[in-house]
């Protein structure tokens, strides 16, 4: 199955750059670029991408806001969309996140990790530059202090907890399986239930909900 990408960044150069890499790889098919945000979004709708790669930085229409409005909440159908940005900045992350993003990764993160962030968000997965993944995590719990963390409306199974917990270490689907030698389908059914009991949209939300709860120190 080929992965169907639209990569935004407003600097042809990296733009170019970007999509030269996806392109290079059999099963990833860059169908569309655009050098801002406002531009980034009428494409994505139009072509309905497997993934979206936006950079943060863009005129008029910045990543984040374009992130919200095809993947935010309220949105019907959301898209997969991966951020991408030289500059390591919570606020950025946050915010990037917080707008429905579903990866996260650093511009010097290197071929192969951008290549694993599209594969995961077209697989349902999340994935974050690994060098700010705990840092992040735990600013959002410490956000949070004061305000109780949300209640899964069924209490989860001790198989869904080792999901959770692998899951909020960044462990890919494939990972889990191997980890808690199950299968990749049983991985993705306690997977789906995490998600509806917990009221989440994808892993980072679940890690999240993990680290909120003190299933995870920082």
């Amino acid at each position: 199955m080929t992965v169907r990408v639209l990569v935004a960044d407003d600097q042809d150069i990296v733009r170019t750059g970007l999509a030269m890499i996806l392109d290079a790889q059999p099963d990833i098919e860059v169908v569309g670029q655009a050098a801002d945000g406002r531009e980034a979004v009428a494409l994505a709708r139009q072509l309905r991408p497997d993934v979206c790669l936006f950079d943060i930085r863009m005129p008029g229409v910045d990543g984040i806001e374009a992130t919200r409005q095809l993947a935010g909440p309220g949105v019907d159908d959301p898209l997969a969309i991966v951020v991408i940005t030289a500059f390591d900045l919570d606020e950025y992350v946050h915010g990037a996140l917080k707008a429905g993003a579903r990866g996260f990764l650093l511009k010097d993160a290197g071929p192969q990790l951008l290549i694993q962030a599209i594969h995961a968000a077209a697989d349902g997965d999340a994935l974050i530059a690994p060098r700010i993944t705990a840092r992040l995590l735990a600013a959002f719990s410490d956000a949070r202090i004061g305000r109780p963390p949300r209640q899964p409306i069924e209490p989860l199974t001790r198989p869904e907890e080792e999901v959770l917990t692998t899951v909020a270490h960044g462990r890919t689907n494939s990972e889990i399986a191997d980890e808690l030698h199950i299968s990749l389908s049983t991985v993705k059914t306690h997977l789906a239930s995490v998600m509806t009991k917990l009221g989440a949209r994808n892993r980072v939300e679940i890690a999240m909900w993990a680290y909120e709860t003190d299933r995870i120190k920082s």
